[in-house]
């Protein structure tokens, strides 16, 4: 770990970063890929000090990643390696729902795996080639592979809306409302603050522009 905290010939890492660009003549792992990009990532996927959820996606891909082909030269992982993690999430069975994992999900993951190393070769860890060889894996499509298909999540008809609305508490009823005529999230609906609510602009219509949105 100490020999990694200084660079080739020498040279001082820059802070934060605890292994340096990669000379010619030294073979990354895998592993050494995944941990580089996980001190980036803590600090990247935050949010007011606190993780946000694709940290935690990024944990469960680069666990697939690493269980296989963790002491892999990073520079020898390619297509044919990327593919195989893949088929061996199409076979497998969530612990958690018993059943097989989706095929949106396996190609959010996949996706999430090759941009750990489009990362690793931003930082010159690893060479462009091998980024460019993930990169030609194409996800998997819908109607030509095992994977489960998920149901499209619809919208709730307005006529069950309005039957339920009795039974809220007025808050919870008005931020339904608000959700409802705006298209908002529940996440988004209960940060709202008086102060970023602007209701003299126009004479008939109030401005809602909150200090930090996605």
């Amino acid at each position: 770990i100490a020999e990694w905290r200084i660079g080739h010939n020498g040279s001082a890492v820059s802070p934060g970063r605890s292994i340096a660009p990669n000379p010619e003549n030294t073979v990354l792992t895998v592993n050494q890929v995944i941990l580089a990009f996980w001190q980036h990532a803590e600090t990247y996927y935050a949010k007011d000090g606190k993780p946000t959820r694709e940290l935690a996606h990024y944990r469960i891909a680069l666990k697939w990643l690493r269980r296989v082909y963790g002491r892999t030269p990073a520079s020898e992982f390619g297509p044919l390696a990327l593919k195989a993690i893949r088929q061996k999430r199409v076979e497998c069975t969530s612990k958690k729902t018993k059943e097989r994992l989706s095929r949106r999900y396996i190609n959010q993951q996949i996706d999430r795996i090759k941009r750990v190393f489009k990362w690793a070769v931003s930082e010159e860890l690893v060479r462009p080639s091998v980024y460019q060889g993930l990169s030609t894996v194409r996800g998997l499509q819908y109607g030509r592979t095992n994977a489960r298909e998920t149901e499209p999540v619809r919208p709730v008809d307005d006529g069950d809306v309005r039957a339920v609305l009795p039974f809220m508490s007025p808050v919870v009823a008005a931020m339904v409302r608000l959700e409802r005529i705006t298209g908002m999230r529940p996440g988004e609906v209960v940060i709202m603050r008086p102060c970023e609510i602007d209701q003299h602009r126009y004479d008939d219509v109030w401005v809602y522009e909150p200090l930090d949105h996605k």
